[in-house]
Order: structure tokens, then C-alpha cells, then sequence
């Protein structure tokens, strides 16, 4: 059937809209995102409230899983573990990343060397780091251990002692995720215009005065943008765990999401692995509207 003149012209019409060549050009993003973050995340949400092993037929449990989960002494473990993790490596990961920047906007040599040295660990294969770590860790014949001796102490066995492995993990993290809070900071001070700090010279500020009365305080955007963004990759932490430690020992390093993926990929309980997501969704979520509840105190509008 032939369209009618009147037709033809209408959808032509429609068609140069920018607002349809606009849709027309989201849909395979719109379409990716339904399939694969969409329909997922509600599909889990609705799985955190059954009980299924991907063979048997789905069971209906309402809130158990979440009531287990509070019950659940490894779960307990694991929550304090990502809340020791999160609330050591993110401000120490936040104040040494940010002092780099400060002393590499200073005029010094090698300056974009030193740039592209701290960023390097950022875009480095986990594996090939974690590798590289085990070794420096190595209780016998790792440079840690053998760089303490020198100074007559006794290295520990850093990744099988329950007390050192966790500091060893975040130390790890820390270097890794360094240069690119380095970088963001780095955009940062090249917006504070030089004549504050001329200012602050007229007025007797020293070097040290000058940071925290000037760089401080119109950073505070930045930093905040930063410490949301730690929080929320500290909390998610999983590949550094899986790959040094597995969670050991005696799941001294174990946290939420390695816990979860144990439950879903090695006991096949993805009702309980959905309501551990979720819980960490939630703790993200309150830890995330409190920062911005509070950004006000940063200085953030």
C-alpha cells in the first residue's frame, strides 16, 4: 500500500524533528542500557527476595535473606572489613594524592614525567600489580621486608598475618588509585587563579599558610568530588581482595563484594548474594546523600 502524499509529508516532518534524531541516536546506548543495567539491577532486586541456585525453581522467601544476612557472623565480618577499608584508604589515599599535586604544579624539572610516572599504576592490569606486590610482600625475599631489615626490623608475613594483610591490601589500592586523584586534584589547582596567592604574599602568608588558607579552601569542590568518588570505588573494592589475599586469611581481608560473589558464583545462592547487593547499595547510597548533605561545609553550591 502506496502512503498518501499527506502521509509521506507528515512523517518526513516528523523525522527532521531534533528531538526524534535525538532518540534515534540514544537508542543503541537506551536499548544497552535496558539490557544490561536496567533489567539486571531490577532482577536482582526481585531475586534478593527468593531463594534460588540457578538449577531448581525459584522460591519466593520475602525479607529472609535480609534477616539471615543480619544474623550472618561472616557477613558481620565482611561489613566491618569494607568499613575498615574504606575509612583507612580513602583519607590517606585523598591526602598523599593531593599533596603530589600540590608539588607537581610547582615549577620543577621532569614535571610531565613525574605525571605520567604516578599515573602509570591507574591504567596497569590489576593482575600485573597484584604480582608485583605479592613479591614486594614476600615475608622471605621481598624488597619491604629486606628495606626493614636494613634498619633492623623484622618484616611480617604481610599477607598471612590477619593484622597486617588488610594495611598491606589498602597500601596496594592506595598506589594504585593514586594518580588519578592526582590528576583531578591537578585540574583543580590550575583553576585558583595566581592572584589569591599573591594576596596571601602581600599579606605575609608563608608557603604553608597559603595552602591552608588559599589552596584548601578553593579546592573544596574538587575534594569533594573526589571523596564521593573514593567512597563509592572503596565500598565496591573487589579485584585487589580476589587477587592478593582471596579474602584471607580467615577472612581477615574478605569484604562485601567478595563475600557476594562466593555466594553467587561459588555457592550458587543468588537470592542471598542479590540482598548482600543491595545492602551495599543502601550503604552506599546513605554514605553518598550524607556527603551531599553536607557539601555546604565544603563549600560546595
Amino acid at each position: 500500500m502506496e502512503p498518501t502524499p499527506r502521509t509521506a509529508s507528515t512523517v518526513k516532518r516528523w523525522i527532521h524533528k531534533d528531538g526524534a534524531w535525538a532518540l534515534l541516536l540514544l537508542l543503541p546506548n537506551i536499548l544497552g542500557f535496558l539490557a544490561f543495567t536496567l533489567i539486571p539491577v531490577v532482577a536482582s532486586f526481585l531475586l534478593s527476595f527468593t531463594s534460588w541456585d540457578m538449577l531448581s525453581p525459584i522460591r519466593w522467601v520475602g525479607l529472609d535473606n535480609y534477616a539471615n544476612l543480619m544474623k550472618d557472623e561472616t557477613f558481620i565480618k565482611v561489613f566491618w572489613n569494607t568499613i575498615y577499608y574504606a575509612g583507612v584508604s580513602v583519607p590517606v589515599g585523598i591526602v598523599i594524592s593531593l599533596l603530589l599535586a600540590v608539588a607537581l604544579d610547582q615549577n620543577i624539572s621532569f614535571k610531565k614525567f613525574y605525571r605520567a610516572a604516578y599515573f602509570l599504576p591507574v591504567v596497569s592490569s590489576m593482575v600485573a600489580v597484584a604480582v608485583v606486590w605479592q613479591f614486594i610482600y614476600n615475608p622471605e625475599y621481598g624488597l619491604l621486608n629486606y628495606g626493614l631489615s636494613l634498619l633492623r626490623i623484622k618484616g611480617p608475613d604481610w599477607l598471612t598475618s590477619t593484622v597486617w594483610a588488610m594495611p598491606a591490601v589498602i597500601i596496594t589500592s592506595v598506589w594504585k588509585n593514586l594518580g588519578f586523584n592526582m590528576l583531578i586534584f591537578l585540574a583543580g589547582l590550575q583553576g585558583i587563579s595566581d592572584s589569591y596567592y599573591e594576596a596571601a604574599e602581600l599579606d605575609g602568608a608563608s608557603g604553608y599558610q597559603k595552602f591552608i588558607y588559599v589552596t584548601v579552601p578553593l579546592l573544596s569542590p574538587t575534594t569533594f568530588f573526589v571523596t564521593v568518588m573514593s567512597f563509592i570505588g572503596s565500598f565496591q573494592v573487589f579485584d585487589t581482595v580476589f587477587l592478593m589475599t582471596q579474602g584471607g586469611p580467615a577472612r581477615s581481608t574478605s569484604v562485601i563484594v567478595h563475600y557476594l560473589y562466593e555466594n553467587a558464583f561459588k555457592y550458587f545462592n543468588m537470592g542471598y548474594a542479590s540482598a548482600m547487593a543491595y545492602i551495599l547499595f543502601f550503604m552506599v547510597l546513605v554514605i553518598t546523600l550524607i556527603q551531599l548533605w553536607r557539601q555546604k561545609k565544603w563549600g560546595v553550591y
